[in-house]
């Protein structure tokens, strides 16, 4: 007769806990059917148990060191709670037809996102899916997908902690869409209850002197052949516009009109936008050569193709300034701190970039406040040495 117990469940006190020859529940005394069940072998793992509509209902929340004791109470309240609304989470699991993982996967792709998603962003669903997910999780019903099954997939790929994320995003993405189509209840979806890792977003901002390091670079290994003129306008399109990259590599020609100083983006991240061309841009893309039978402003080595990836010559330009940390991104990045240092506010330098909500610009705050530091501070000094001829502004004794 398995003994039981009844305790306020916390990770010190499941930790405590010893396995006896024949398993046993260990009854949580704060959520009321919430409790931990201690396998012989010293496995433990949370559960609930509570009459529903179809009688007594005992289901597994995770095992003991996947999640916390807090963890497991909470995702018990929310089962329990569905329990008593006559939801009864786990019915039905194992009807014949219910969809796995893999299935629910494959509808996903073709239904959802390749229909409303841009191509970089469908290739970064499949490699997920792909890669980490089906592997792992393929044959097992999404009925019986639970936290621990997530907790174990993100775990799996600590050592790569944004991949893990990432993976643990599109899984949460898919099982929302079963909630939508109906094939699970809504509020279901288990990757609520997993802590993402902490990441921390890199900037990188150029000084004048660096941008004169990267343009002498780049004029250099441009007259050494080095590095081909295409290649080498895009990256100055870059530091010029704020573009991101894969927009200026799939510039068409149709889509520059110097007249009006300004290029078309048919298709950005955030949709269609119009970029305004500085007087230095344009001669840029002026004096590019536009071969024949080629639509592509960034033409490629072969006859009518674009250039897919300037990375390998972008390598030897930062290499040759001495700035090994810069990536190509951060010319982005470089051009909004400029604009900000320049004075331009918030709200333009999301027109600039193309930021379709003012959230994203925000990244750029800490920058703006530094700026109007540094002009307080020139203002501050001109009064001081009006209000004080023949002083100067320093702190300290004289």
């Amino acid at each position: 007769m398995p003994r039981l117990k009844k305790r306020s469940l916390s990770n010190r006190v499941v930790d405590a806990l010893t396995p006896a020859e024949k398993e046993f529940m260990c009854w949580d005394r704060e959520l009321p059917g919430f409790g931990v069940r201690v396998y012989p072998n010293g496995c433990k793992s949370y559960m609930v148990q509570r009459k529903g509509p179809r009688g007594t209902k005992r289901i597994s929340i995770g095992r003991h060191g996947v999640i916390s004791a807090d963890e497991a109470r909470q995702e018990g309240a929310v089962v329990l709670t569905r329990i008593e609304a006559g939801d009864e989470p786990g019915a039905g699991r194992d009807a014949a037809g219910g969809p796995t993982v893999a299935e629910l996967a494959d509808r996903y792709l073709r239904e959802h996102v390749a229909v409303r998603c841009k191509p970089n962003t469908v290739k970064g669903y499949r490699q997920s899916i792909e890669r980490h997910i089906l592997p792992k999780l393929g044959k097992v019903p999404i009925a019986e997908l639970d936290r621990t099954h997530v907790a174990e997939l993100h775990y799996r790929l600590r050592k790569t902690p944004v991949a893990a994320n990432d993976t643990v995003g599109a899984l949460s993405r898919m099982l929302n869409r079963a909630e939508a189509w109906g094939l699970l209840p809504a509020g279901s979806n288990p990757c609520r209850f997993v802590t993402r890792n902490p990441t921390r977003r890199l900037e990188r901002f150029l000084t004048e002197d660096e941008f004169r390091r990267l343009g002498q670079a780049l004029e250099d290994l441009e007259a050494e052949g080095r590095v081909p003129v295409h290649a080498a306008a895009a990256i100055k399109l870059l530091m010029l516009t704020g573009c991101r990259s894969g927009e200026v590599l799939t510039l068409l020609w149709d889509d520059v009109a110097l007249h009006r100083n300004e290029i078309q983006l048919r298709d950005s991240k955030t949709g269609p936008r119009i970029v305004p061309l500085s007087p230095a841009a344009a001669r840029v893309l002026a004096g590019l050569p536009r071969l024949a039978d080629n639509p592509w402003v960034i033409a490629g080595r072969e006859h009518g193709e674009r250039q897919k990836h300037i990375a390998y010559y972008w390598y030897r330009v930062r290499e040759r300034a001495d700035l090994d940390d810069v990536r190509l991104h951060d010319l982005r990045h470089s051009f909004a701190s400029r604009a900000l240092a320049l004075g331009e506010d918030l709200t333009m330098i999301g027109k600039l970039l193309g930021h379709r909500k003012i959230q994203t610009t925000s990244r750029y705050a800490h920058l703006a406040r530094d700026s109007v530091k540094e002009s307080a501070a020139l203002v501050a000094a001109s009064i001081f040495a009006d209000i004080m001829p023949g002083g100067s502004d320093r702190s300290g004794p004289a």
